[in-house]
């Protein structure tokens, strides 16, 4: 049977969702209720303190690049073998792309798909009654959605408690709980989001620390009893593997792989074998095909520049077989990398393209591609939807389509031109794989 679920959201971004999902997935696991975390959208740091908190992976749901049936199948995928699932929203509860209704990638789709009620996180500093008025909006906006009651965060004092109170009253919704304002509950960030979950310093006790606040600031048994809707039970795969032995870099450099992606490549019996180029290692023997996540290729550089064994087996392996890079792998796979002090370093050269963190500009959105040939991710026009973020600049001239990977569009349809580079059966893009589709 499936389990129920919640969506946390808020109106707007650095609201608190991150802060109270894991608090509530943390202090729900501690009474002994099988939490599976789910994050809206395309978020591949997120997940891993999800998976942190509960003990359970976290997988992303994401309406605009997942085909419906893939959709299903993640989400039922989550809510399978749990007691409840606890789904954290990104961006503010109704913010998306201008795409098809319920297609739009917005918190809302996931909510209304699944009849999974909100809990609308509202950071009520600088404000009183007024933060009433806000989410009785977002009560009213969208009649698919919804709004099971609110947390109030980075609340002042009792005196403000009060206040904030009385306005929700008055607008009819219900509290389940606040948390004070206390720096302390903000985690480590560095420039693409949170610092991942494995370089957290005491993460577990930090985590305890949120459930601690959860459990006195927050009626938890009210939370469960808000909890509804259901996911369904539709058999699909996950996403096909392509290898059947993976070699697949992990460390602190190398980290950004959707984890909807890796278990669908295990449930699909591919075996996935871990090194690390931190360490110097080469891609493992056996393997045939090798990919690498992205991650922070750039605050590693030096040592990667310095990794003669890891760049020599890559060299090696990529003579043979495919080799495919996501974003920071991507980079690694070029040739040069520029780090954020101006010092450029020296890459595997497996592909025709120099890139920069010194120089930095922001790259963030969908990305809607069609490969230019027939390769490791899929044959000729093959459709493929991902997600880019990322600071850095490419400096070499962009490719051109006898290399190109993909011809890419924005959400809109707006065409970007070629990206990536393919270079016999080395590949490599900027957008991170979220979805194959078949669609038009």
């Amino acid at each position: 049977m499936s389990a129920p679920g919640l969506l946390i959201a808020a109106p707007r971004s650095s609201s608190g969702k991150t802060t109270v999902s894991l608090a509530l997935m943390r202090a729900l696991a501690r009474r002994g209720l099988r939490v599976r975390g789910a994050k809206c959208g395309p978020d591949y740091i997120d997940p891993a303190f999800h998976h942190a908190a509960t003990g359970r992976p976290s997988f992303n749901l994401d309406s605009f690049a997942m085909p419906a049936a893939l959709l299903d199948a993640v989400a039922g995928a989550t809510a399978a073998d749990a007691d409840i699932v606890v789904a954290e929203g990104s961006m503010g509860l109704f913010d998306g792309v201008r795409a098809a209704e319920n297609r739009t990638g917005a918190n809302a789709d996931i909510a209304a798909r699944y009849g999974w009620p909100v809990v609308l996180v509202v950071d009520v500093s600088g404000a009183a009654q007024s933060a009433a008025a806000v989410a009785l909006g977002c009560k009213l906006y969208d009649p698919r959605v919804t709004i099971a009651g609110v947390i109030l965060n980075k609340v002042a004092s009792a005196r403000h408690r009060r206040l904030v109170e009385a306005g929700m009253a008055r607008a009819g919704l219900l509290v389940l709980g606040a948390l004070m304002r206390d720096a302390q509950l903000v985690l480590p960030e560095r420039h693409l989001g949170l610092v991942q979950a494995g370089e957290t310093a005491d993460l577990a006790a930090r985590l305890d620390r949120l459930a601690d606040l959860a459990e006195m600031g927050i009626d938890l048994d009210a939370v469960v009893a808000c909890a509804g809707g259901a996911a369904p039970r539709t058999p699909g795969s996950l996403s096909l593997p392509p290898g059947q032995r993976i070699a697949v870099a992990r460390d602190a450099a190398f980290s950004f792989l959707y984890p909807h992606q890796e278990a669908g490549w295990r449930i699909a019996g591919a075996e996935l074998i871990p090194f690390s180029p931190l360490a110097d290692e080469p891609p493992p023997e056996g393997c045939d095909v090798c990919w690498l996540p992205g991650g922070y290729p750039e605050l590693h550089a030096g040592r990667l520049a310095g990794a003669s064994q890891f760049l020599a087996g890559l060299r090696e392996f990529a003579r043979t077989r495919p080799v495919h890079g996501e974003c920071g792998g991507y980079m690694v796979l070029g040739q040069t990398l520029e780090d954020a002090n101006g010092t450029t370093h020296a890459m595997a050269g497996l592909l025709p393209v120099e890139t920069s963190y010194h120089r930095r500009k922001l790259h963030l959105g969908y990305r809607v591609a069609r490969l230019c040939e027939a390769g490791l991710l899929g044959g000729r026009e093959a459709r493929l939807i991902g997600h880019e973020f990322h600071y850095a600049s490419e400096l070499s001239p962009p490719p051109s389509a006898e290399i190109a990977l993909a011809r890419v569009a924005d959400s809109e349809g707006i065409d970007l031109g070629f990206a990536g580079h393919r270079v016999g059966a080395v590949t490599g893009s900027f957008f991170h794989l979220i979805a194959a589709d078949t669609t038009p």
